[in-house]
């Protein structure tokens, strides 16, 4: 009985001893991903393209508004002159404009949402597939996440290559934009000397 007990005793310590082995060689490391979305060029060049095309149709919409409100004023000052039944139908006719602009509020919202939503979710995929690429050219076993969706709770910061992915992403990104920099250059330069 008692060698049956060392021997399971020895053997659930053997096993033990190679779970830990094998847990420890494990390569991790982990991204900040609030510093890696607040830090990727890519990202900040679209979010100054959502910015100023927001600025530019809230520009259109103040103007609408803005003439609405004087319309408003001018029809109650015309209303005591021109009568109740005139009120009545210039009243309607503005509040169908009020319906109106807020139609084309909520249809430029809709376009802003879909135009850059699309091309915002196109480059987080991109993301995605760098990390991924990133971890199997240097041999990571797992790559965690932290930040806002934070799916670890404590990590060296040894582990953290966040900084790594990040100059890696804007490389790319610098790379890719002068391309196409270079190539609109050509283009308008084969089109002027036609």
């Amino acid at each position: 009985m008692k060698k049956s007990l060392l021997i399971i005793g020895l053997a659930v310590t053997l096993f033990s001893c190679n779970q830990e082995q094998s847990a420890t060689g494990f390569k991790t490391a982990y991204i900040d991903t609030v510093k890696l979305m607040e830090g990727y060029e890519e990202l900040k060049d679209l979010d100054d393209k959502r910015k100023v095309k927001t600025e530019e149709m809230g520009r259109e919409l103040d103007e609408s508004a803005q003439q609405l409100r004087l319309d408003y004023a001018s029809a109650q000052n015309e209303a005591k002159s021109k009568g109740p039944q005139w009120a009545q139908l210039k009243a309607q006719e503005l509040q169908k404009r009020e319906r109106e602009l807020g139609m084309r509020q909520e249809s430029m919202i809709k376009e802003l949402q879909d135009e850059f939503g699309v091309k915002r979710d196109t480059i987080l995929n991109q993301m995605r597939r760098h990390i991924k690429d990133y971890g199997k050219k240097n041999g990571y076993d797992y790559i965690y996440g932290t930040g806002d969706a934070a799916s670890v709770l404590y990590a060296k910061e040894s582990y953290d290559i966040t900084k790594e992915i990040l100059k890696e992403l804007n490389s790319n990104y610098s790379g890719s934009a002068k391309t196409e920099t270079t190539e609109a250059k050509e283009v308008k330069d084969t089109a002027a000397a036609k």
